[in-house]
């Protein structure tokens, strides 16, 4: 299967990806009304229930199922991209499943329970863990930074913006700096460990533009000088 994203650059135009499906390949995608073009047999495309699981993760009833050979295009909304990632079956990231946009045959997934304390602040009470050879794509808001984890000095990270994470790391919820910057920066996560974590970049760039194009300047001065100003004036 070859996966062509087609990004112009223009962030206002949103991204378009194009999916070429082999002989005996075939691919799963989440977001089915999506699809804007498809080329192939009738029968290559097969929508399906998603099993009570995949709808509790993913907010989602219909997944679609197309086998080869066949060509489509998937359209995203601007503002949101996706990143292909080629699994090699050694992977240990674990990732929030609403992210899932389409994953290929050979691609397996298992459950991990997060801890009470995780639940509260994901509000999610499980992320999913890939196994298998294969290619998935996963759902961002703008451009995907990857930083590798130390066992001992410890990377903060906001925790909206994590897209994926080591099963091997420690995470601890916090805020970090001086006096002022602890009180009114969003929650990150500590965290410490081996392996790669996976961030996006866009939720913030929003949150920027709202501030600078939305709100006077004395909502802007009450969020950075109140304690936790920028939780709690939106």
């Amino acid at each position: 299967m070859n996966v062509d994203i087609q990004d112009e650059g223009d962030s206002s135009s949103g991204q378009a990806i194009a999916f070429t499906v082999g002989e005996n390949e075939e691919v799963h995608v989440l977001h089915p009304q999506q699809i804007i073009a498809y080329q192939g047999p009738s029968s290559g495309r097969a929508d399906r229930l998603m099993n009570v699981k995949g709808m509790y993760r993913k907010r989602k009833l219909i997944r679609s199922d197309l086998s080869g050979p066949c060509r489509f295009v998937a359209a995203l909304p601007p503002g949101y991209k996706v990143k292909t990632l080629q699994l090699d079956g050694k992977s240990d990231l674990l990732y929030d499943f609403r992210h899932l946009f389409f994953y290929s045959n050979g691609i397996t997934m298992q459950t991990r329970v997060l801890s009470m304390k995780n639940m509260l602040v994901t509000r999610d009470v499980v992320k999913v863990k890939f196994a298998g050879h294969g290619s998935i794509g996963i759902l961002t808001e703008g451009t995907v930074c990857e930083a590798e984890l130390h066992p001992t000095e410890p990377l903060y990270v906001d925790a909206g913006s994590i897209i994926a994470y080591p099963e091997n790391a420690r995470l601890e919820l916090t805020v970090y700096g001086n006096h002022l910057a602890s009180q009114h920066m969003s929650y990150h996560w500590k965290m410490t460990g081996h392996g790669p974590v996976l961030f996006q970049a866009g939720r913030q760039s929003r949150r920027f533009e709202r501030e600078h194009d939305e709100d006077g300047i004395i909502k802007r001065f009450l969020r950075e000088v109140l304690p936790f100003g920028g939780v709690f004036i939106k």
